[in-house]
């Protein structure tokens, strides 16, 4: 069977997760014929992701989240008025993600919440069925819940999230702890797409702390507490591609261009991890057993550090305080459940995309294997 990916590209997570379904897909006889990638002006393709995924890359310009001046947190309202002045190069977008639908033959299209998906969906009604993957359709969820104060900003969100999914056949919503599936609103409650890499590498308990900043004015907040502290060695990842791959301040602290293989090794010999609340690197680092503290920079971020933190993952707090970190990770447990629901990913996944390919398709790929 034929998958079309079309990946939203901010941040790393919906990245990872399309180069492990990827993996997947291909391991059981499906063909991934190409994988378009939302871009924005303000960031980069990582190497990474060129180098791991084997299907066809081809980018357009998406919609995405501007940060304040001091590039930390989200700016919504300079976010609304620049997205409305970039509409017309948006509808040139939709109408090349419908070319693309229609000319690679895809049979199915794999949408990690890609808003310009939803609305090629909605304006076009390609008959190819759409899936769409996440840990943000976990928030639609009706079994979900969240406190009150998240609660006008979640119905954004939420917004958000249903307009990525526009003539979505089925939502598969990631999550840290299995739940019982919402029909009503199509959602099969899945585990984390980790990459394969990550159940092979042996964790060990280093002395250093390990981070990841979706945004880069986070670090005049790391750098801060560096000078109180000098002495706890930091090795943190950023998006500042203008730097060099390796910016080294001084003896005990480092910033790094992101990069995969890299940022997985030193996941694996951290003391203790520190980020923007991610949904794939927390789960990396609560699948190896890192404590962890977040720093939400938006409300996804903010619902992913409540969630994480029903699963025993970490901390939260409004700054980088490593101290608080280091506190929490001397009495910090590993959650055992967690791994032994990240490693049915696979079978489960598979499934549910398996159980939406009509009968006769599957009947001629069992007839081809066998004559192999």
């Amino acid at each position: 069977m034929k998958f079309l990916f079309i990946v939203q590209g901010e941040g790393r997570g919906h990245l990872t997760q399309a180069i492990t379904l990827e993996s997947i897909l291909r391991r059981s006889g499906h063909e991934v014929v190409e994988v378009l990638v939302g871009k924005s002006e303000s960031r980069r393709l990582p190497g990474f992701f060129n180098r791991s995924i084997q299907a066809p890359i081809k980018q357009f310009v998406s919609p995405n989240f501007l940060p304040t001046h001091n590039n930390k947190r989200v700016n919504l309202t300079r976010s609304v008025l620049y997205n409305l002045m970039k509409l017309p190069t948006y509808a040139e977008s939709i109408r090349f993600i419908y070319r693309r639908i229609c000319e690679t033959k895809a049979d199915m299209v794999i949408n990690f919440y890609e808003l310009l998906t939803g609305l090629t969906y909605f304006f076009y009604r390609p008959s190819v069925p759409h899936i769409c993957i996440g840990h943000q359709y976990l928030f639609l969820h009706k079994d979900f819940k969240l406190p009150q104060a998240f609660r006008k900003k979640l119905l954004c969100l939420n917004f958000f999230s249903r307009l990525t999914a526009l003539g979505a056949s089925e939502h598969l919503a990631l999550s840290f702890r299995s739940m019982p599936d919402d029909s009503t609103n199509r959602i099969r409650v899945v585990p984390p797409l980790l990459r394969r890499d990550v159940f092979q590498v042996e964790p060990v308990a280093g002395n250093y702390i390990h981070g990841y900043l979706l945004n880069s004015g986070f670090s005049e907040s790391v750098l801060q507490w560096h000078k109180a502290c000098p002495e706890v060695p930091l090795r943190f990842f950023w998006d500042r591609w203008q730097e060099p791959a390796v910016k080294q301040v001084d003896d005990t602290l480092s910033f790094y261009q992101l990069d995969d293989v890299e940022f997985l090794r030193q996941m694996a010999g951290c003391k203790a991890y520190a980020s923007t609340a991610g949904f794939e690197s927390v789960c990396e680092a609560l699948y190896l057993g890192k404590p962890i503290l977040m720093v939400p920079a938006h409300i996804e971020q903010e619902c992913n550090a409540y969630d994480a933190m029903q699963s025993r993952a970490g901390i939260v707090d409004d700054k980088f305080d490593l101290g608080k970190l280091l506190g929490f990770a001397e009495t910090y447990q590993r959650n055992e459940e967690f791994a032994g629901w990240v490693e049915s990913a696979e079978t489960l996944i598979l499934n549910e995309l398996e159980r939406m390919i009509p009968d006769d398709f599957l009947q001629h790929m069992y007839l081809v294997e066998e004559y192999v």
